[in-house]
Formats: C-alpha cells, sequence, structure tokens
C-alpha cells in the first residue's frame, strides 16, 4: 500500500473513531463502572467484532448482507435488541453506597466486559454496509490482497484502540467522582442507560 493512501486510510480511521456510537458509549460507560485501565477489555472485544466486519466483507459475505433484507434485518434487530437490553439494565441498576473503587474495578471479570464489548459491535449489519464502500477505496487489485487487508485492518484498529482508550475512555474519568455518591451512580445509570436505549433504537428505526 502507497504511503500517501495509507495516509487517506489513517485520517479517514480517525474520523470514523471520533464519530459517537454505541462503541464510543460502551467504552465510556465500562471506564465508570470497571475503570479506565480494565475498560480496555472492553475496547478489545470491539475490535474482534471489527476484524470479523473486514473478513466478512473481504470473504464476500457481506454483499450477500446487504443485499438480502431478511438477513439484514434479522442482525439490525437483534444489535438494536441487545442495545435496549443493556440501556434497560444500567438504567434500572440500583447505586450501591457500601461500593468502593477498588471493589468496583473487581466487580466484572474481564470476559464479561469483552464479550460486551464484542457483541455490541458484531450486532451491527450497518458495519458491514460501511466497510462495503469504505474498503474498496484502499484496495488495490493489482497488488497482494492478503497484504493489503492485514495493513487496512491493523491500521484501523489500532487507531479505534487508541481514539476509544485515550479519548472516551480518559474522558469518562472526568465523571468518575460521581461514582463514589449513590446520587450520583443513579445519575450516571439514567444517562448511559438513556443512550443505550437511544442508539438501540436509532439502530432499529433508520434504514
Amino acid at each position: 500500500m502507497q504511503f500517501s493512501l495509507w495516509l487517506a486510510l489513517a485520517g479517514a480511521g480517525v474520523l470514523i473513531s471520533f464519530t459517537p456510537g454505541a462503541g464510543a458509549i460502551n467504552t465510556m460507560s465500562n471506564s465508570l463502572s470497571a475503570g479506565f485501565v480494565r475498560s480496555i477489555w472492553g475496547i478489545l472485544g470491539q475490535q474482534l467484532a471489527l476484524v470479523i466486519h473486514v473478513a466478512i466483507v473481504a470473504l464476500g459475505v457481506g454483499v450477500l448482507v446487504s443485499s438480502s433484507p431478511v438477513a439484514f434485518n434479522v442482525i439490525r434487530y437483534a444489535g438494536a435488541a441487545y442495545l435496549v437490553y443493556l440501556g434497560i439494565r444500567q438504567f434500572l441498576s440500583k447505586p450501591d453506597p457500601a461500593k468502593q473503587e477498588a471493589a468496583a474495578l473487581r466487580n466484572e471479570p474481564a470476559w464479561s466486559i469483552f464479550r460486551r464489548g464484542l457483541w455490541v459491535n458484531l450486532l451491527n449489519p450497518k458495519a458491514i454496509v460501511f466497510f462495503l464502500a469504505f474498503m474498496p477505496q484502499f484496495i488495490r487489485t493489482d497488488e497482494p490482497l492478503l497484504v493489503q487487508y492485514a495493513v487496512l485492518t491493523a491500521t484501523v484498529v489500532v487507531i479505534d484502540i487508541l481514539v476509544m482508550w485515550f479519548f472516551f475512555a480518559a474522558a469518562a474519568r472526568s465523571f468518575q467522582r460521581f461514582t463514589q455518591t449513590p446520587r450520583g451512580q443513579l445519575v450516571l445509570s439514567k444517562v448511559f442507560g438513556t443512550l443505550f436505549i437511544a442508539v438501540g433504537i436509532l439502530l432499529a428505526l433508520i434504514h
């Protein structure tokens, strides 16, 4: 891949990562509930979903998904339902006045955080459609495809990790003080629960 083309890819990747969405909301929520350091597990789960999306598009399955209204809608509604479920669960969660920060960091296993991040990004068929439109702009058929897909995937994943962890997760740290009081915990639960539900509804309604 030419350096100028890679720079364009990197620039596009930065813009994509900074676009608020379910992944950003999930990252900020994890940063508040599990801590900045352990929020990386959710981010890594989201990256595995991105890799799977790239693989799906590269193998041509993405064309079938995007051209099949039934398959597309099944995945779309499943993703929307999962986000709404996460939102309702967070919205209804009760504050724990006795919860200390150290205990909060151990509250949820890393695998659980990772798995949630994976499903948040994976159950988004619009990501497949996006990569169908995005990837061909940076792939040259007269050059080795495997190397190009590897460079594209590595670039998108590294950029997304940096943006998610050092921007969204770090930004959530400014709200950390609210988690030390029952009222603050309640407010944050309502806010992030509402955001998850809103994104889920938008995913279901917007075509």
